[in-house]
């Protein structure tokens, strides 16, 4: 949807009109659940709160002022809930699904950093899918939140610290961090996997 046509989108649905809404359901429902799922890990969760992130759209879409950043506050609905779920049940997901989802436009790992990698860094992925989920599960709450909005719903560094509420340097750092430690916990996989070759896994 180009630019002129989300601005009448986002006019129509403001009058509430039906196919407009849905309009917009149909053309973010997918990068939604993608981040929501991979950001909670339960997908009959992300299910559930997918569907409340586009009953606050409608229900606050009227107050929504055009400004050409509508991505970035739809992120901000669907982030903000999950931190609130964070706060409530107080767990991280143990493994993150690195794969496409079923409901999401977003893509598997490949090309991970995306256009605009954080300065200097860039995550040797491999093979290691099940290495890597599991890491992605043991990263602090923030720094998952940027890799997922990054990769997963191609977002530019500045729309992630507007979804945030934070400045521009502080969602750079959070990428580097993760990505980092990504690095870090993967390497102690392997290395731990090398020292035991006899460890029978599950």
């Amino acid at each position: 949807m180009d630019r002129q046509g989300l601005a009448d989108v986002i006019r129509r649905a403001q009058l509430l009109e039906p196919a407009a809404l849905e309009a917009l359901v149909d053309a973010y429902s997918g990068r939604v659940f993608g981040f929501v799922y991979r950001m909670i890990g339960s997908r009959d969760d992300a299910e559930d709160l997918v569907q409340e992130v586009f009953l606050r759209v409608t229900r606050m879409i009227g107050r929504y002022h055009d400004d050409g950043r509508f991505e970035s506050w739809l992120f901000r609905i669907a982030a903000n809930l999950v931190r609130d779920r964070a706060r409530r049940f107080g767990r991280q997901p143990g493994r993150i699904d690195v794969q496409p989802a079923e409901n999401s436009n977003g893509g598997g790992m490949d090309g991970f950093a995306g256009r605009n990698e954080a300065p200097g860094h860039a995550l040797e992925l491999g093979e290691d899918v099940s290495g890597l989920s599991a890491a992605l599960g043991q990263l602090p709450a923030a720094e998952r939140e940027v890799i997922m909005m990054r990769h997963y719903s191609d977002m530019s560094f500045k729309e992630i610290a507007e979804i945030m509420g934070t400045p521009l340097g502080t969602a750079l750092a959070r990428a580097h961090r993760g990505l980092q430690r990504l690095r870090e916990l993967m390497t102690e996989s392997v290395d731990t996997t090398t020292k035991l070759p006899g460890e029978v896994r599950s």
